[in-house]
């Protein structure tokens, strides 16, 4: 099981983090362990003082597929959720600056929430969900599907022609604007067109 991640998908956040609009999806990969287990609350890891939440989309694979078309790319997932992908942006700051790869900052254990499950026939169209984060009770994450740069299934062909999907794999689509630093006792919720996905607890 792999988790692939998408960044600079939502000009939002491209503008943002002062970032260059990539010509393709930038991909990167957490490793399974950075999976936050259910019901546990997220711990500020030490090596970090600037923790960001990042609220994404999620997809999960359910078959094998490899240099997959994008027509047959909806064949490929039955179910969404939401999640986060927190980001130790102080380090991945300094990992950038020296042209350095990301995986530190972005997948220490604990750096992916993965929520509930359903299916995606619930929804008229997956191309058209909105979705939020609220910290404290407060929105602070607003994205609709409809503003990504890639779509779900131009991600899905995109990233089978490099790594096969295997049953399991989970997608994370990328993030809109408004991401920002976590502190201790900060409480977070996720939802998709109003509708809890999860909600946890920082440490």
């Amino acid at each position: 099981m792999k988790l692939i991640c998408i960044g600079r998908n939502y000009a939002g956040h491209i503008d943002e983090l002062n970032n260059e609009r990539p010509s393709e999806p930038v991909v990167f990969i957490k490793p399974d362990s950075s999976i936050l287990p259910r019901e546990q609350d997220f711990y500020i890891p030490e090596f970090s003082h600037d923790v960001h939440y990042e609220v994404e989309v999620l997809i999960k694979i359910k078959k094998v597929g490899k240099h997959i078309a994008r027509q047959f790319a909806h064949k490929y997932y039955d179910e969404i959720g939401l999640g986060i992908d927190f980001t130790a942006r102080d380090l991945q700051s300094k990992l950038k600056a020296k042209g350095l790869p990301w995986e530190k900052a972005k997948g220490f254990d604990g750096a992916a929430v993965i929520g509930k499950w359903i299916a995606k026939e619930k929804y008229e169209n997956i191309d058209n969900l909105g979705f939020s984060l609220l910290k404290n009770g407060e929105f602070v994450q607003n994205g609709d599907t409809s503003l990504m740069l890639w779509k779900i299934d131009e991600l899905i062909s995109y990233v089978s022609t490099y790594f096969t999907l295997k049953k399991g794999d989970i997608l994370f689509s990328g993030t809109p604007s408004g991401v920002g630093k976590v502190n201790a006792n900060d409480y977070l919720e996720g939802r998709i067109e109003g509708e809890q996905f999860f909600a946890i607890n920082v440490r």
